[in-house]
């Protein structure tokens, strides 16, 4: 009998476990549907054949992840492309970003590295969105490593230091790097703040201190900015819900809506930005700073490379200047047609939300602020 490892619990698949994670996955009537919704014209058979030659998780990767990524931009996006890469001389970083989609954050990342001749990162998911088996196979192929959500106060402490130790190991000794969002779920006004607790954790698997043990992880911010976001009106549909119910709680049904909403809908333009690494600020912190300011202090650091290496749009700009822009702040940056397209892009959106009581002035404001806070943010660090 296989004798249990440290992290066998969260980290991704190895080479070894391919062949029989494979199995499972032609076995499992869910991944076949999902398979056939995502290329209805898939031979099954020639399907099975190719899923069984990968003996590896690079193969596994560089075949039927990337072929899906590029077929689903195809798709559902214009251009998709990434800059700073000369942020990033080859080492094992932590990137640290903001975060818009659940599923191909992570997906298009590994593509535009790939595509630079980078290795793929290892990814941090949550384990709420694993509610079916082939989700979890699906991802740990794909070199995710397992977040641990909804553990009792008691656990939390255990959960997070030995979640920090495996991406530790990951960097220090793997030399592999690794994907982690600026916070738990994503900011569904895209007021993008890193969590004071997500750099606490991280700091938890080293046994030097605070300054240190961030610095070890070789942390790089990276902007990502799609020029739109298919899940908006259902992140405004729930604002109104938990402010109309405060108890308000999406179920997992929701969760499984809004990873294929935001997979297979329309994102526009996409571009990442790698900013510039965090370690040479950290080396500026005086060491004798209260503990708290200093964590803070981190989290400015990464929140202000993201806001300067944000994306811009017009529908960005429109948006900035109907909700806080006086005197049209940035009308240079966009075209009458650019209006007419926003007005009836913010319509349609409006007209999907499915609720008995729609407060259209509170959906209005809630889906322009997706567009404007990254606009409002970047001004603030100018």
């Amino acid at each position: 009998m296989k004798t249990l490892e440290k992290f066998d619990d969260i980290r991704p698949y190895r080479d070894e476990e391919v062949a029989p994670t494979i199995e499972r996955l032609l076995k499992d009537p869910e991944f076949k549907r999902v398979m056939h919704f995502i290329v209805p014209t898939i031979d099954w058979k020639e399907f099975e054949n190719t899923m069984r030659s990968f003996g590896n998780i690079y193969d596994f990767q560089h075949t039927i992840v990337k072929d899906m990524v590029f077929s689903l931009l195809d798709k559902s996006a214009g251009e998709c492309d990434c800059s700073g890469f000369e942020n990033i001389p080859e080492q094992a970083y932590t990137f640290i970003s903001n975060h818009r989609d659940i599923v191909l954050d992570a997906s298009i990342l590994c593509v535009l590295l790939s595509n630079n001749n980078r290795d793929t990162v290892e990814i941090a998911i949550g384990d709420n969105l694993l509610i079916q088996p082939w989700i979890n196979d699906i991802v740990r192929l794909n070199k995710s490593f397992i977040v641990k959500r909804g553990v009792s106060l008691r656990q939390m402490l255990a959960v997070s230091k030995h979640l920090s130790e495996y991406i530790h190991h990951t960097i220090t000794r793997k030399k592999q790097s690794v994907w982690i969002s600026q916070r738990e779920g994503r900011a569904k006004n895209s007021d993008d703040r890193t969590q004071d607790s997500l750099l606490k954790m991280l700091s938890l698997g080293s046994d030097k201190d605070f300054i240190r043990s961030i610095e070890e992880l070789n942390i790089v911010p990276l902007a990502l900015s799609y020029e739109y976001d298919p899940c908006d009106y259902l992140k405004a549909k729930e604002f109104q819900q938990k402010r109309d119910n405060p108890v308000f709680k999406k179920s997992p049904q929701d969760d499984l809506n809004n990873m294929e909403t935001g997979i297979f809908g329309f994102k526009g333009n996409i571009h990442f930005q790698f900013g510039r690494p965090i370690n040479p600020y950290l080396r500026k912190i005086d060491p004798n700073t209260d503990k708290g300011e200093i964590v803070s202090a981190v989290a400015a650091l990464i929140d202000r490379e993201i806001y300067l290496n944000y994306h811009f749009y017009p529908v960005n700009y429109i948006a900035y200047d109907r909700l806080w822009g006086h005197n049209n702040t940035f009308r240079d940056k966009y075209s009458e047609a650019n209006i007419r397209e926003f007005e009836s892009y913010m319509q349609k959106k409006l007209d999907l939300i499915d609720l008995p009581n729609k407060d259209i002035p509170y959906l209005s404001e809630k889906l322009m602020e997706m567009y404007a806070f990254p606009v409002k943010n970047y001004l603030s660090v100018l």
